[in-house]
């Protein structure tokens, strides 16, 4: 609940329903994640948070609101994970065939990777971001990492020891790394909120159903045209 830019976002209502119904119902419809866990903090504000998950249906894990690395590792050994899939509850798009895409693409990875994601060289919208991580590799961050960014962050420690690391990434069959489809500011809600009703089947809809009515009201796009994308080395 206490985004900088946007504060309370992850409760906002996009379509009459919260950001993190959304994310949690898109995440639900993968196929290969076991579960979903809801890891937020310990700070009073999100008790909210943590009573939307029970609303949900989903277990919820409270740790550190910084130290968002061992927030993240803690949930992920509370949980009793040996693969831990990362999506953030501000990407109400979320595709669950592409969050299967990126676990089975880890799975499969000969020799085993440490982590899938399709960031690393990005090619999807941003907003439909997922990393799949080995959590023995996360694990071994959250005790070597010492750099604010790599606490504040799950994944830079990993990115930035690839001698250690394997790494995997996922690419897509088109270039679309300039789409913006994430929340982070009160322009970014609009857009997702404009862009919700025009969907017939919001929580069915996949990623190329959205892609489709952007492309047919090309305008939408300026709504949240000039937001900036934090980098990793912003906490």
């Amino acid at each position: 609940m206490g985004s900088t830019r946007l504060p309370g976002k992850v409760l906002a209502d996009i379509c009459g329903r919260t950001m993190l119904e959304r994310v949690v119902l898109r995440a639900g419809r993968a196929t290969q994640p076991d579960d979903i866990a809801v890891a937020t903090t310990g700070r009073p504000e999100d008790d909210t948070v943590a009573d939307e998950a029970a609303r949900l249906g989903v277990q919820a894990f409270r740790g550190d609101a910084e130290d968002v690395l061992d927030r993240f590792t803690r949930a992920a050994e509370e949980f009793s994970a040996d693969v831990v899939v990362r999506v953030t509850a501000d990407c109400p798009f979320l595709d669950p065939d592409v969050l299967d895409d990126v676990v089975s693409a880890l799975a499969r990875s000969a020799p085993p990777a440490d982590l899938a994601s399709n960031v690393i060289e990005r090619t999807y919208p941003r907003g439909l971001d997922v990393e799949a991580v080995v959590v023995a590799a996360l694990q071994a961050a959250a005790r070597e990492a010492r750099r604010p960014h790599q606490r504040s962050h799950v994944t830079p420690y990993l990115y930035e020891h690839p001698d250690r690391f394997r790494l995997l990434s996922v690419r897509g069959d088109e270039d679309l790394a300039g789409e913006r489809w994430t929340v982070d500011t009160a322009e970014d809600l609009r857009f997702a909120r404009e862009l919700c009703s025009r969907l017939p089947t919001p929580d069915r809809a996949t990623w190329r159903d959205v892609l489709a009515v952007l492309d047919g009201e090309p305008q939408l796009r300026a709504i949240n045209a000039g937001v900036r994308q934090k980098t990793t080395l912003e906490t």
